[in-house]
């Protein structure tokens, strides 16, 4: 992933709700506005659907935190793009997967993670964070433009679909069913909160 300095360093109009929470901390930048960003904690929020809890709350995932600056680009005219992408979880990058895919009889966990898209660049705001994640998501099963406030329904529903159309068509998935990848799923949302919380602890 690339660095949010790729990004057009705009000065903040006041065009939106979120480009006003921004002037009202007195941050009149766009990188500033990412950095800030970046710089919460990662933390899962009380509410992922209300664009405005990550001031509120102070912390974030990768999708309410990009849900805020893709919004922010949106309101400034900038061509900035939320994706979402599938990506395989493995041990390699999350601790305790092992133990999931042996469970299951999975070669990985269909995951979805987000990013922002600017050209030929992708920025994901929540790199270095403690996330739960070894390392950084640089490859994808799957790779979709979403609206940048996104809902969890409508996430889910593009996530299913993906399943169906490109993901379980993949020949190490063979005679996998949907059933048993969102259970896996859900096991695997379970493990990156537990990993998050020993790194917070």
């Amino acid at each position: 992933m690339d660095a949010y300095t790729v990004f057009p360093d705009a000065e903040l109009a006041h065009a939106g709700p979120v480009s006003e929470a921004f002037l009202q901390m007195n941050i009149r930048r766009f990188h500033h506005a990412c950095r800030w960003v970046h710089e919460l904690p990662y933390g899962y929020n009380s509410d992922r659907d209300d664009l405005m809890i990550l001031f509120k709350e102070k912390m974030g995932t990768c999708t309410t935190k990009h849900a805020v600056i893709g919004t922010l680009a949106g309101e400034q005219g900038l061509d900035i793009r939320k994706n979402i992408g599938i990506y395989a979880m493995t041990e390699e990058i999350v601790s305790g997967t092992r133990r999931l895919l042996a469970e299951f009889g999975l070669p990985y966990i269909p995951m979805v993670h987000c990013f922002l898209v600017h050209g030929r660049y992708r920025v994901d705001l929540t790199e270095g964070n403690r996330n739960g994640k070894n390392r950084p998501i640089e490859e994808f099963l799957h790779v979709e433009e979403v609206p940048a406030a996104v809902s969890g329904k409508e996430e889910y529903l593009r996530y299913r679909r993906a399943l169906s159309e490109t993901i379980l068509r993949r020949p190490e998935l063979a005679g996998v069913d949907v059933k048993r990848i969102l259970q896996a799923r859900e096991e695997g949302l379970k493990l990156l909160k537990e990993n998050l919380r020993r790194e917070s602890g």
